[in-house]
């Protein structure tokens, strides 16, 4: 492809030291796994999750071979059993619980007038329900204070109040939840519903000290894009990005560690567009 070419990687400056992340759908590809290489850059440990048991296992055996504190726990983010037992499983293995990403999504290419019901429903389900239910999740231990109240770490991190209670919730939408895009309906639905899902978990969260926004990329490569994305279409996204490029998955992580940070400490309810679309 033409365009300007990728930059340089940022390496970390310790911007999440001492603190505890969970990320969905880190199975190595894409965002998720971006985003868990980078929060252990910046002295994070992370516990990764995915529905796929193999491949997370496969990359938690790549990241541990470099990094401390990485662990993982398989989870369907649509089986409220599993999301549950994962939350538990930060506090237990790590002590605390201090960054929650919601990264889990499902798309697909399917005109309205053509998909069914399950394709709809299935969608929604992982990308738009799932998030709902890890951020109930997340909220539920962060209003419970669960952060430090195991592992005594407190707020030796410079991390929430004498209470142990704060947080932080990055979820990842899409500009496809504010742009048009044809045989997107069903995705659109589910991105815009996380954006508004948000906004509204931002304002009730703020009562306990928990920060909740989110990053909306517009083109983002990564192996599983190219399985359910057509070549023509692929082209045509590429194209109008004004750098004439996608985002390397990497280059979205770095918004998410800024979210994820004290830098961000005044943000909440917003939905941070990561791209260079034209229109």
């Amino acid at each position: 492809m033409t365009g300007v070419e990728s930059p340089a990687y940022v390496p970390g400056h310790g911007l999440l030291k001492g603190r505890t992340a969970v990320v969905t759908a880190a199975a190595g590809a894409g965002i998720g796994g971006a985003t868990a290489r980078r929060f252990l850059e910046e002295g994070a440990r992370v516990l990764i999750s995915d529905a796929h048991a193999r491949r997370l296992k496969e990359y938690e055996t790549e990241l541990a071979a470099e990094f401390e504190g990485v662990s993982a726990l398989a989870c369907d983010v649509t089986d409220e059993v599993q999301v549950q037992a994962l939350f538990d499983a930060a506090v237990r293995q790590h002590g605390r619980l201090d960054i929650v990403v919601n990264n889990a999504g499902l798309g697909g290419t399917s005109d309205l007038v053509d998909m069914s019901d399950e394709q709809w429903s299935r969608v929604l389900d992982v990308t738009l329900n799932g998030t709902f239910r890890c951020t109930r999740a997340a909220l539920r231990a962060f209003r419970e204070g669960r952060q430090g109240d195991e592992g005594g770490h407190g707020d030796e991190d410079g991390y929430g109040d004498e209470g142990g209670r704060g947080g932080v919730i990055v979820n990842n939408a899409s500009v496809v939840g504010w742009r048009a895009q044809a045989g997107q309906a069903h995705y659109a639905a589910a991105k815009a519903g996380v954006m508004a899902l948000t906004r509204c978990a931002a304002l009730e969260a703020a009562a306990f000290g928990v920060r909740v926004n989110a990053v909306s990329p517009s083109l983002a490569m990564h192996p599983h894009l190219v399985k359910v994305t057509t070549p023509e279409l692929l082209e045509e996204l590429t194209a109008r990005e004004a750098f004439g490029r996608y985002a390397e998955p990497w280059e979205v992580a770095n918004v998410i560690v800024f979210l994820a940070s004290d830098y961000s400490s005044y943000m909440t309810g917003e939905a941070v567009s990561v791209s260079s679309q034209r229109a």
